[in-house]
């Protein structure tokens, strides 16, 4: 198995191997209570007060205050709850305590939303106020200047999590000492830890939250740091751990682990020099730059951590580049992976006012102090492997063409799609229903294939193809007289089964025909025979919903109906399709589809996985039986095949199970009752492989 390359270090960290020992020995040998006096106690006491020390020491704490708890989004409820709670009481005593709540715009979303949930609870009801941030993603200090005199509590970041930008903290605090500013002022420096010199005691910061799992300690082990004289209130409360700041057992095992970490961190023997750092990235980027033509890259190296760089590719998707990096185990993230799941844009590049299809396209490359040399030579190479995927799928520019598709191609957009109907042998393409999002997309497709449009057909009368037809340029077919849905004049003619004689293409050994039906256009595709298509031979048919009841007795049984409008990822319809199909019920596990390779020696196992991440794979199913790559947007074409053997046993697989189960979906509802799901996908089984 090819080990992954782990370029992620802002969402999370592997744990180092010497904070694994020492949180062994804590849950081991040192396990007794901190708050116990017996030798136990005592030792584990020791443990914690030296990690402290050390924490304290490393972090300039000066006389403030020092407290372990769960992690930043804790220490961020806790700085915040004792800010608001201070200034509910001075203004209960008459005091002018300012209204607004101001905050980074680039902010880690646990910012605004804790800051709303405690202003709510404590009915203060002052005004969340975003402070804006230039288009380096540095806070507008000529807006946080005006907005100063108002100002009750003030959080900013010392680095953001998806840019790597570095704030001007020294610029913050002077504008808040030159208007007089009383506001208190929280500085989250999650990303800081590692990679930033801090010297907390020397600044204005009243509160700075700190995260273990981010610089190789455990999940579930963070810091607070609350400056001397600055207010605070319990976020939690009881026994009286922690003097009384944070009550509940101490997480000794993650302190033991943190301290570890720490130590090494003050030692200065364990991680690589800011330099080092920086030459990392460089290297980084000149690949990514050679892999990935027109790359554009979001955040200033000049001002930023030298392990974060965020990037943006004309034409790709976030999801596309997750997918190929993925595949060539090369994990990265779109964004904060607190929000990857959602199909946003990112709010942080937004907030710097970069393009939309940079901002929606973003992926973020980032890695931690421990990284070494033949992790980034192996990360290039992999790279170039990716660019090299992305060519040969036809997502980038080639000056080689790929090899050449043949059959059906669909391209879905939130519940909408475009048909690519593809002759290999002639070289030539029809297009049905595009949609002007694949105007780009279409493009390279037909040029690096060296395909030739014959025509641009809509199902519904007055859809624009202007652009796309500028787009295409000498690879359209030359421009003859159309009708409103694209159709071309041409002389060829096909009788149908009931017997009208209607327009139609050619394309290779396949007619493609025209059926009108009112405002309507449906396209049938199959082999006609001495100028006669009958119902048996229509293959596909192209229609703008599941069902037409104008082409009824011009399909058979075995047609498949191709709709341009897809809101449930069903693909296409049959004549005898079920309506859902249950999940459980095609779902195998690792050790499920071992046993029905035993037991079904000729189970065709189908990798729906798009070509490019299928070539840029580092490593694939180790099974008893051939892997056939099948990428979903190709599923139609094939499921008529697969459709005509429906005693077949088809096992269908991707990256994580969500696409492969889609798949599994259509053949079932379709009629093939031997289809299935890889749950979990490549990556679970790679896990059950390796245990």
């Amino acid at each position: 198995m090819t080990t992954e390359i782990y370029l992620d270090g802002n969402a999370t960290s592997p744990v180092l191997p010497a904070a694994i020992a020492a949180a062994t020995c804590a849950m081991g040998q040192r396990y007794g209570n901190p708050s116990s006096s017996h030798a136990a106690g005592l030792s584990a006491k020791a443990l914690l007060d030296q990690a402290r020390q050390c924490a304290r020491r490393l972090l300039g704490v000066g006389d403030g205050r020092l407290m372990f708890n769960s992690g930043a989004t804790e220490g961020i409820q806790t700085a915040v709850l004792s800010a608001l709670v201070a200034l509910r009481e001075r203004r209960e005593q008459g005091e002018a305590i300012g209204s607004l709540l101001v905050y980074g715009a680039t902010e880690h979303k646990a910012v605004p939303e804790s800051l709303a949930h405690w202003n709510r609870l404590l009915g203060l009801n002052l005004t969340l106020h975003k402070l804006p941030v230039n288009a380096q993603g540095m806070h507008d200090l000529a807006a946080l200047r005006a907005c100063a005199a108002e100002a009750a509590l003030v959080c900013t970041m010392a680095a953001n999590n998806e840019t790597g930008v570095i704030s001007d903290i020294a610029g913050i605090q002077a504008v808040l000492e030159q208007t007089g500013c009383k506001a208190y002022w929280m500085v989250d420096c999650v990303q800081a830890l590692g990679k930033l010199a801090l010297n907390l005691a020397a600044t204005r910061i009243d509160y700075a939250p700190f995260s273990g799992h981010k610089l190789y300690a455990p999940k579930g082990i963070g810091m607070l740091y609350v400056r001397a004289g600055a207010p605070f209130t319990p976020l939690i409360v009881g026994g009286g751990q922690e003097s009384a700041q944070r009550s509940g057992t101490e997480n000794m095992a993650g302190i033991a682990a943190l301290g570890t970490v720490l130590a090494a961190l003050e030692r200065g023997d364990t991680f690589r020099s800011h330099d080092e750092l920086e030459g990392y990235r460089a290297r980084l980027a000149d690949a990514l730059r050679e892999a990935l033509p027109g790359i554009v890259f979001n955040n200033p190296f000049e001002n930023s951590l030298p392990t974060t760089l965020n990037f943006s590719v004309p034409g790709l998707s976030s999801r596309e580049l997750m997918d190929v990096f993925d595949a060539a185990q090369v994990r990265v993230s779109s964004g904060s992976a607190c929000s990857a799941a959602k199909a946003a844009p990112s709010y942080v590049l937004d907030a710097m006012q970069v393009p939309l299809w940079r901002s929606a396209g973003a992926i973020r490359m980032s890695f931690g102090p421990l990284i070494d040399a033949a992790m980034i030579d192996d990360a290039c190479r992999r790279i170039a492997r990716c660019g090299a995927a992305l060519r040969s799928g036809c997502l980038i520019p080639s000056e080689r063409h790929s090899t050449v598709h043949d059959g059906l191609l669909q391209m879905g957009v939130e519940g909408v799609c475009s048909w690519l109907v593809l002759d290999a042998a002639s070289r030539s393409c029809v297009l049905i229903d595009p949609l002007p999002e694949h105007t780009g997309r279409i493009e390279a497709f037909v040029r690096c294939q060296n395909y030739r449009v014959q025509a641009i057909l809509n199902t519904s009368a007055g859809q624009e193809n202007g652009a796309l037809l500028e787009a295409l340029g000498r690879h359209a077919a030359s421009r003859v007289a159309a009708d409103a849905y694209g159709w071309p004049a041409l002389p060829e003619r096909v009788t149908l089964a009931d017997g009208q004689s209607v327009a139609a293409l050619q394309l290779g050994a396949r007619t493609l025909a025209c059926v009108s039906d009112g405002a309507c256009r449906h396209y049938l595709l199959g082999a006609a025979v001495q100028g006669r298509l009958d119902a048996a031979a229509v293959r596909f048919a192209f229609s703008t919903a599941s069902c037409a009841p104008a082409l009824q007795g011009l399909t058979g049984a075995a047609t498949l109906l191709c709709p341009s409008r897809d809101e449930h990822n069903q693909f296409c319809s049959g004549a005898a399709a079920a309506d859902a199909v249950c999940c459980d019920s095609l779902q195998l596990d690792h050790a499920g589809l071992n046993a029905l390779l035993g037991s079904h020696p000729a189970v065709e196992l189908i990798d729906v996985r798009e070509d490019f991440e299928y070539a840029a794979s580092a490593n694939l199913l180790a099974v008893a039986g051939k892997v056939q790559s099948v990428p979903l947007s190709r599923l139609t074409e094939h499921a008529s095949s697969w459709l005509a053997a429906p005693d077949s046993t088809l096992v269908f697989i991707c990256r994580s199970g969500n696409r492969s189960l889609k798949a599994a979906q259509c053949l079932r509802r379709l009629g093939h009752q031997h289809s299935y799901s890889l749950s979990g996908g490549l990556a679970l089984a790679a896990l059950a492989q390796a245990a």
